[in-house]
């Protein structure tokens, strides 16, 4: 008796294996629809791509950014040089040797 209770499940579970493939056509196409639902899947849920291109992209422009803030920093700074060396020190040394020189008499 418990070999024919096994026989008859068994005959049932090939027959509804068999009614599954009909149903999708043949067992490749089992696989095509899987890889489309994860292709699929990829595009909807799958934001990486799209956010390495926008973090290269801000990362570009920032660099590009502050590289001219930097070259602005550095025109700035060569022109305050230019303006100590060329008005600021003759006026402080013209400033310490008078002073240096009535220091130098007070002394004496």
């Amino acid at each position: 008796m418990s070999g024919g209770g096994t026989e008859t499940p068994v005959a049932c579970d090939a027959a509804q294996g068999g009614k599954k493939r009909d149903s999708l056509g043949t067992p490749g196409a089992a696989h095509l629809i899987i890889k489309d639902l994860g292709e699929i899947h990829s595009r909807l849920l799958d934001h990486r791509p799209v956010t390495q291109g926008e973090i290269r992209y801000f990362v570009k422009e920032f660099e590009e950014k502050r590289g001219l803030r930097e070259l602005r920093v550095l025109k700035n700074l060569e022109n305050t040089i230019q303006e100590t060396n060329e008005c600021l020190l003759p006026k402080c040394r013209e400033t310490m040797e008078c002073g240096l020189g009535e220091t130098l008499q007070r002394c004496d």
